[in-house]
């Protein structure tokens, strides 16, 4: 019987071509959508699963007055083992730092090097392809680099055993090459090398500090530890109590986050690059189940519009005997079988375009097809697809009265009307729905690019300062000067795009006690100002015509709010930062110096007495020549390091990529989305008009227009559009807003945006619902009625 079925279902397939077409592409564009968003999805929620205890593993992050950061001090992790039986195992992390590595002629700077415990390989399961993972970080001149990083320096060598030089100073030995390290971890670095190398030139290391947060610390816990909320609440209580014995004086909080939970967490101050984000995988996975449920409305649309053609056919089988379980078992099978050859349709399209998708979503994404798994996934999702998009049309066409269909008597047969409507009208909420998106987050991605963040980001050009400049920075100050090009230049001690440095430890008149708020700082010079073109809004910056600036401070508005002071009050207040006392002197309006997604914080200016980074502000059109100019005071002073520089304007950019990325791929299937919607309203719009053709000959006959002819046919669908509008515009504007709440800063959503989405939404509709009405209208009435 089932084979019977098939074979009735591939003839109706075949019989009528354009309606399966339709059918077809709609559903397998909106399975490829949802397979390429899915694997998306489910490579975001994989992060850090690939390793052995990651159920069991978790980081230390701290709660210090609000200021949430993901560091630890030095001593805390092994303190907190040796008294909590539950902790099986701890590794800390220095921050990712920058080492220039040289072997034979081959130099190059790399800046993912971590400094690790000698357990690191105990907590993490990263695979080491040569050397012994028990031992590979005992040596204190030891490195191990990845395979990509040793193919780099030493070809197709053996890498155990070989020397690279480091900061033109010390050799270290490779004593691992570890394969390269997975995309869908948090953790992404080229080198390790031993803490234990640096815990000479470390206070924090080696007096195992509990006061400064410099480190990342991982602790694996028992497998008897149960993850409840009452567990943690417990084990964060111990953890709070032992931190307290020691730092008595300290108010800060510290928790458990659990490995696999990093990725998706909102960053936390201090936190590694590179971070998901939970609401953009549960708006995906929406999109994606959209984009799939608009694919079904079609199929459902179509079948339902058609059914006066299948109405003889399932009269002459009720006839002869069909119940209409048989019927119903038929019709799903029809839609089943079309569901298949739109999911084999639909894995050729994720073949051909899942380089492109990478390429714009910036994964490795793969699709095994010799996975079993994968393959039971993907007909379960076909057969589904084939089910829910039939159901209905099943139900409907085999509860047709033989007698009624067989004299001919077909009026009964509207009485899906309701039901197509209603499938229209969900189609086209769901388009708006997604027009609305697309507007809002290309509006939002022009006004980061476009916001003032309270300096002038254009035209600034830096270089780090690294080698020999820290013991020549008289005379690159000299160099720098002597050259017009680069004479108009700022030192820091940081970039001002994502600061990270703070203390608790910052006093002033009339501050409670209790208070402990961490202030960010920035080491500037006295050109920082100027340079940044930054406005003083009360007092002055830096200057060295005043000894004393060494010891004094420029504040933010931010900081005045907090001190509980005002603009015209602020100047000559004194103010200790780290036991260094001096005092406010000027003034600076807030400018953002962490991504925009934070709101400004207070922050104090230092003034600069080390170095780290030279910012010059370059002239018109002079962009090459001072690249030139500087590279040549840097290869003056600096030979045994490369050049490097880069733009302050290109950093902020790339710091806004996720979202550049998030909203490319949302404006993708939103299109698509649209697209399938169309189609189906095209097929929909075809049949309608087909069904129309004697009523449109009369008409014509009896003197009506082409307009009047379209106006007839495009005013039922315009209807439901301006339903969809009315049912989406709600609906969009509660979703734009929870998405723009996880900005600090962020546009506000006017009537514009929907207007617009609306006006495109009818647009597309009448575009699309005109072409079939323009070309029935334009048939020659004779031809309509000759069988009349």
């Amino acid at each position: 019987m089932i084979r019977n079925y098939l074979k009735i279902a591939w003839r109706n397939i075949i019989r009528h071509k354009a309606y399966s077409f339709i059918n077809l592409s709609g559903l397998a564009i909106g399975m490829a959508s949802s397979i390429l968003i899915l694997l998306w999805v489910q490579n975001e929620l994989s992060y850090d699963r690939f390793h052995k205890n990651a159920d069991q593993t978790y980081r230390i992050t701290c709660d210090a007055s609000g200021f949430k950061a993901a560091v630890n001090t030095a001593g805390m992790p092994a303190g907190l083992k040796a008294q909590m039986p539950e902790i099986k195992n701890t590794v800390r992390l220095s921050h990712l730092s920058s080492s220039l590595f040289e072997v034979g002629a081959r130099k190059f700077e790399e800046k993912r090097v971590f400094y690790v415990d000698s357990t690191f390989f105990q907590v993490f399961s990263f695979q080491l392809v040569k050397g012994d993972p028990a031992t590979a970080l005992n040596r204190i001149d030891g490195v191990l680099l990845t395979q990509d990083m040793a193919k780099k320096y030493f070809g197709q060598e053996d890498a155990i055993g070989k020397v690279l030089r480091k900061d033109n100073g010390s050799n270290v030995v490779v004593t691992g090459v570890l394969a390269n390290i997975p995309a869908n971890s948090h953790l992404q670095f080229d080198f390790l090398l031993p803490m234990s190398s640096i815990v000479q030139s470390t206070d924090d290391l080696k007096n195992n500090t509990w006061s400064n947060f410099n480190f990342y610390s991982y602790v694996v816990l028992d497998k008897s530890f149960v993850p409840s909320s009452v567990a943690f609440l417990k084990f964060n209580q111990k953890m709070n109590a032992i931190y307290k014995a020691h730092q008595p004086d300290q108010k800060i909080i510290f928790q458990l986050q659990p490995l696999t939970a990093i990725h998706l967490a909102a960053p936390l101050q201090v936190d590694l690059e590179g971070h998901g984000n939970s609401q953009y995988v549960t708006i995906f996975f929406i999109v994606a189940i959209l984009v799939l449920v608009v694919a079904c409305i079609n199929f459902m649309n179509l079948a339902t519009a058609r059914s006066a053609r299948r109405a003889r056919e399932i009269g002459l089988r009720k006839v002869s005997g069909a119940i209409r379980g048989q019927l119903i078992l038929q019709f799903l099978s029809e839609s089943v079988l079309i569901s298949f050859f739109a999911l084999l349709l639909a894995l050729a399209m994720v073949y051909l375009f899942l380089p492109v998708f990478n390429n714009l979503a910036d994964k490795q994404l793969a699709i095994n097809f010799l996975d079993a798994k994968l393959w039971l996934s993907l007909l379960g999702i076909a057969a589904l697809t084939g089910l829910i998009s039939g159901s209905y049309p099943a139900l409907f066409l085999s509860g047709f009265n033989p007698v009624k269909v067989l004299k001919g008597n077909m009026r009964s047969m509207g009485g899906n009307l309701t039901l197509r409507n209603t499938l229209v009208v969900i189609q086209f909420a769901v388009s708006i729905l997604l027009l609305v998106g697309t507007f809002t987050i290309y509006n939002q991605l022009k006004f980061i690019q476009n916001r003032n963040p309270g300096f002038e980001k254009a035209n600034l050009l830096y270089m780090p300062m690294n080698g020999d400049m820290w013991n020549k920075q008289q005379a690159l100050k000299a160099e720098l000067k002597r050259n017009p090009l680069t004479a108009n230049f700022a030192i820091v001690n940081d970039l001002p795009i994502n600061l990270i440095a703070g203390s608790l430890n910052v006093k002033w008149e009339g501050k409670d006690p209790k208070s402990q708020i961490v202030i960010p700082s920035m080491d500037v010079n006295e050109d920082f100002i100027s340079v940044f073109k930054m406005k003083i809004l009360k007092g002055r910056g830096f200057s060295s015509a005043f000894k004393t600036d060494s010891n004094n401070y420029v504040v933010n508005e931010k900081m005045l709010a907090v001190m509980g002071l005002k603009p015209d009050n602020a100047i000559g207040k004194p103010l200790s930062f780290n036991e260094n006392k001096g005092y406010i002197i000027g003034v600076v309006k807030d400018f953002n110096f962490k991504p925009i997604q934070q709101a400004i914080e207070p922050l104090a200016l230092k003034f600069n007495k080390y170095g780290g980074y030279i910012i010059l502000r370059t002239q018109p059109k002079t962009t090459e020549a001072t690249i030139k100019a500087l590279e040549q005071i840097s290869r003056s002073l600096n030979p045994a390091y490369p050049f490097k520089y880069d733009f302050l304007d290109q950093d902020l950019a790339r710091m806004y990529k996720g979202e550049q990325k998030m909203g490319s791929i949302f404006n993708l299937f939103a299109g698509l989305a649209i697209f399938i919607s169309c189609l189906g309203l095209y097929g929909l719009s075809a049949f309608m008009a087909e069904q129309r053709t004697r009523e449109i000959g009369v008409r014509k006959v009896l003197g009506a227009s082409l307009l009047n002819i379209v106006y007839l046919l495009s005013t039922g669908f315009t209807r439901l559009i301006l339903i969809a509008i009315v049912i989406a515009i709600p609906l969009s504007w509660f979703a734009v807003n929870y998405w723009l709440e996880g900005f600090a800063y962020h546009i506000n959503i006017g009537w514009a945006v929907f207007v617009l989405s609306s006006m495109a939404a009818l647009i597309i509709s009448w575009v699309t619902v005109s072409y079939e009405s323009i070309k029935v209208a334009i048939v020659n009435p004779i031809k309509s009625l000759r069988s009349e």
